[in-house]
């Protein structure tokens, strides 16, 4: 999977998820301070899936149309406890089904919500 770390998100997960063999960049590879609207776009173009702490980035009523955003909900936001969440999400869930969909990550759950097909 091509994915994107938002910058509010520690480079932590990056070598993590690069070892489970996803292709990772974060927001400090030339987007950093960059508007939301920016990273998103650039994420689109890329075609890379998207992880944030950011609600507002999340919220795809907002955004439009994306290849898929993950949004962590955790109590403990440290670079180690988001490594960890995370890394334990894409080992023990299947990526491959969030494609253009809303993935939110809480400590004891994730949610997918996908986007409605508008044609395409």
């Amino acid at each position: 999977m091509l994915i994107k770390l938002d910058e509010n998100m520690p480079r932590d997960p990056k070598p993590a998820l690069q070892a489970l063999g996803h292709d990772t960049h974060t927001v400090y590879d030339g987007l950093q301070t960059r508007p939301d609207h920016e990273v998103l776009a650039a994420a689109r173009r890329e075609g890379r899936f998207v992880i944030t702490q950011d609600v507002r980035l999340a919220d795809s009523r907002a955004v439009g149309r994306h290849r898929g955003i993950m949004l962590l909900r955790i109590a403990e936001p440290s670079a180690t406890g988001i490594t960890s969440r995370v890394t334990w999400v894409f080992e023990h869930e299947d990526p491959r089904t969030w494609t253009n969909a809303v993935v939110i990550v809480t400590d004891s759950k994730v949610r997918i919500w996908r986007q409605k097909n508008e044609g395409t």
